[in-house]
């Protein structure tokens, strides 16, 4: 077995490698079947993280007792340092202020976390449900805090004899109930009523311990053996879809599989769209937007380990594929949403495998959005990317009134201004960052900022009317932040002052390149003394010298990661 799964990761690296370079493209069929729709690409991706997490386990990385409670600490000068003089807990950041943190121990969980999901009642208090290991935390956002409320167990947690763990994601809301599944063998998918959290009195009694079947509102194991990846909403329409249930050879392949919702004590399995085989994610809606053809139909945008496939579900009991598209740089086509809902012309992307494996746009280890044009559903166009400035793997995205925010594994909580994607700028050209922060410290000082590995954040939620966001990450714990603003900073203003022409003096043979290699070390740590300046930097930047060096390494030409 081992060596037929080499033999078909060389034949399919190689397929990789040898890929048309284009924008969109047709699926290359032949790579499909040896490395797709065999399994092979979602098994060693989940091999991968599993061994990873074990060590990072075996390292004391997940230890609750390293990541001590937080408070509110201000971004200041492009840092977070919420423990003086400790680098861990020292966060790169912009415009985005940390409120409050608690370990998953704190939120008393013995697992790590996965996704999250927000909930908000109609009297405005708001809620987030914490994907772990071992269950969901319910935690209520406080004057500024975060307040454990309440626990759901997992159903079951499975350990597989290689050391495979498997983890709770807390998936979706559904009106008043939150939607939670699991890669659990067996778990099936759980409906939670939220308002159950009102009337708990956590001061009084402390957090309550719901049962993971008694305390249930809702709840279907109608799934091939029990397990998905993830499970989606369309609430305006009254079904849930589980997504990446396994096996692929089950009659439904890993497809879209659909659920009545309408009464939450009983869903009835409706049918299922097998055609495209496994689907990682999809976004389901009620289709608005250009494509006449399509008005009011309902629609799931599924991304497919391969490509993004549009369906028509109008019909929950057949498939009925409207297109199905793969792209330049393809690895792992991961996960993606709408810019407007209401206004169906372009959706963002995200590729888990592009960043590891140097393909495509992603070639440097950067993340790359991906951006397509939607407006022909029949022939969807993918116009356009957008590279984040630290090497890390992008993951989760969801867009709200035109900012983006997303987690970007070991590069943190990343808010994005998505706003002018349109007709008139199909390309992303014009996508910026508005607030960042970096919650994974442990790498910032690797070539290019960051690791190309499956560590920090996993999801977040940021819809919250009060402006907080909720950060769930896999060793931590749970980070509630907020931005200071949603526009963009503007671009550093490059000045020629005596400090700036003192960094970068071309009289003074190699003085650009010793500033380079100075810069690129001081803009990856939180710098307070002068004595650490280069002594031609302390001269000529006088005045608040750590300030004025940092507006000139700023403005000193960057030199590409050389691995």
């Amino acid at each position: 077995m081992m060596v037929r799964h080499l033999l078909s990761l060389g034949a399919a690296l190689g397929l990789l490698a040898s890929a048309t370079m284009a924008k969109e493209m047709p699926v290359n069929e032949e790579l499909a079947a040896i490395w797709y729709d065999s399994g092979l690409a979602h098994e060693e991706s989940m091999h991968h993280k599993s061994e990873l997490w074990r060590m990072e386990r075996e390292m004391g990385l997940m230890d609750s007792e390293n990541y001590p409670e937080l408070g509110y600490h201000a971004c200041t000068n492009g840092w977070i340092e919420a423990i003086p003089g400790d680098r861990m807990h020292t966060f790169r950041c912009d415009q985005m202020d940390l409120y409050h943190f608690l370990s998953h121990g704190a939120l008393n969980s013995s697992g790590q976390g996965s996704g999250t999901w927000g909930w908000v009642s109609d009297d405005g208090r708001e809620f987030a449900a914490i994907g772990q290991e071992d269950g969901a935390a319910f935690v209520e956002i406080k004057d500024g805090k975060l307040v454990l409320v309440a626990r759901l167990l997992s159903r079951l947690r499975l350990w597989l004899a290689t050391g495979e763990r498997w983890y709770v994601f807390v998936a979706k809301s559904y009106k008043n109930y939150m939607v939670i599944g699991s890669e659990a063998v067996a778990h099936g998918i759980q409906i939670f009523d939220m308002t159950k959290l009102l009337d708990i009195d956590v001061e009084a009694a402390g957090p309550v311990i719901f049962d993971p079947i008694a305390d249930l509102s809702g709840y279907t194991n109608d799934l091939p053996i029990g397990r998905s990846h993830n499970v989606v909403v369309n609430e305006e329409r009254d079904y849930m879809v589980a997504v990446g249930s396994q096996p692929r050879n089950d009659s439904c392949r890993a497809g879209l599989i659909f659920f009545d919702i309408t009464d939450v004590a009983n869903p009835v399995r409706q049918g299922c769209a097998a055609d495209d085989g496994y689907v990682h994610d999809a976004h389901c809606l009620v289709y608005r937007g250009p494509d006449k053809r399509y008005d009011g139909k309902d629609i799931c945008y599924g991304y497919n380990e391969d490509s993004l496939t549009i369906y028509d579900v109008s019909d929950k009991t057949t498939t009925n594929l409207i297109s199905r598209t793969s792209y330049e740089g393809v690895n792992y086509t991961h996960q993606g949403w709408v810019t407007d809902v209401n206004n169906q012309e372009f959706l963002l992307m995200n590729d888990e495998r592009d960043e590891r494996y140097r393909a495509g746009p992603a070639s440097d280890g950067f993340p790359v959005v991906y951006v397509w044009d939607i407006r022909d559903l029949e022939n969807p166009k993918q116009t356009g990317t957008y590279e984040y400035p630290t090497r890390a793997i992008d993951h989760n995205l969801y867009i709200k009134d035109g900012i983006m925010f997303q987690s970007n594994y070991g590069n943190g909580y990343q808010l994005m201004d998505v706003s002018s994607i349109g007709p008139s700028d199909p390309t992303g050209s014009g996508i910026c960052r508005a607030a960042f922060i970096d919650i994974y410290p442990e790498d910032d000082n690797v070539a290019g900022g960051g690791i190309i590995e499956f560590v920090g954040t996993w999801s977040s939620w940021g819809w919250f009317p009060s402006g907080y966001h909720v950060v769930n990450t896999i060793e931590r714990g749970v980070f509630l932040v907020k931005p200071t603003s949603l526009k963009c900073p503007p671009a550093p203003t490059c000045n020629a002052d005596n400090c700036l022409r003192a960094m970068r003096a071309e009289s003074v043979g190699g003085r650009l390149e010793e500033s380079q290699e100075f810069c690129a070390t001081y803009t990856a740590n939180l710098v307070t003394e002068v004595s650490v300046l280069p002594e031609y930097a302390t001269k000529a930047c006088t005045g608040d010298a750590i300030s004025r060096v940092s507006s000139a390494c700023a403005c000193i030409p960057t030199v590409a990661p050389t691995n």
